[in-house]
């Protein structure tokens, strides 16, 4: 980050007030979530909201409502209590390369996650370094794929340790973690610090980051992600990952 870095700093401030803030919500796929208010339905409706999100944004939100619908609109009571009638009303749920295969090992993995494994945050939770949550990623697909599963299914968890920049599981940690009152984020979880976090790096983040200086290289892998978390935690080490708002934004709304 070469140049006017505070600039740079001031410029992205600036645009976080601007695309933080309960506006935001409507378009993305953290309005699946915003759905719900015990603590395991925003994780589960969050974790699957995040899964589905890549392509078109107007179609994630489609179908991750839809999904909701076909849960029941109880996401932690589905996960819990489905019969196998249940997991036939998802038959033909398809989502770009997530079909309903898929989504069947989800809902059993979610399930043994919460009777043996003490739910989400804890899973992530015990594997975050004090720097990072990267590591915490690669140990939760490990458990997330720990039953017998689809091998096809493998490929809608990303993995940083395969060098991955692994966007939608940050996106999610981003949600759960992040406690600014400005009503996007949930700051449900206490165990993960906003300091740990990382950038949801995609190609709008990704291609305005480069065009800030922030980021040198040019694909969007996790060394490129290291190198971008480094750059925003000099501009704030305690919540860097508030500049996914800017970032973001400069890319979606306005093709910076």
């Amino acid at each position: 980050m070469n140049s006017m870095p505070s600039e740079i700093k001031e410029f992205l401030e600036m645009k976080v007030v601007q695309y933080n803030n309960l506006q935001f919500i409507a378009s993305d796929p953290v309005s699946i979530p915003h759905q719900f208010e015990l603590k395991e339905d925003i994780e589960i409706s969050g974790f699957l909201a995040a899964t589905l999100a890549w392509g078109n944004r107007k179609m994630i939100v489609q179908n991750g409502l839809k999904l909701m619908d076909l849960m029941g609109n109880a996401p932690y009571d589905f996960v819990m209590d489905y019969s196998e009638s249940d997991l036939n009303r998802l038959d033909g749920f398809v989502h770009r390369t997530f079909n309903q295969v898929d989504l069947v090992y989800f809902i059993k993995a979610l399930k043994h996650i919460y009777l043996h494994k003490g739910g989400l945050e804890t899973v992530f939770a015990r594997s975050v370094t004090e720097s990072s949550t990267q590591p915490a990623i690669h140990q939760f697909k490990q458990e997330f794929f720990s039953l017998p599963h689809p091998a096809r299914t493998t490929k809608h968890i990303s993995d940083p340790a395969n060098g991955s920049a692994a966007k939608r599981i940050n996106m999610f940690l981003r949600w759960m973690v992040r406690n600014d009152k400005c009503g996007v984020d949930f700051g449900l979880w206490k165990s993960i610090s906003p300091h740990q976090l990382s950038c949801p790096l995609d190609l709008h983040s990704g291609n305005v980051a480069r065009k800030l200086e922030l980021l040198t290289r040019r694909q969007n892998d996790s060394r490129s992600l290291e190198e971008l978390d480094f750059n925003l935690r000099e501009m704030d080490k305690n919540d860097p990952v508030k500049y996914d708002f800017a970032l973001f934004g400069l890319g979606v709304f306005e093709k910076f």
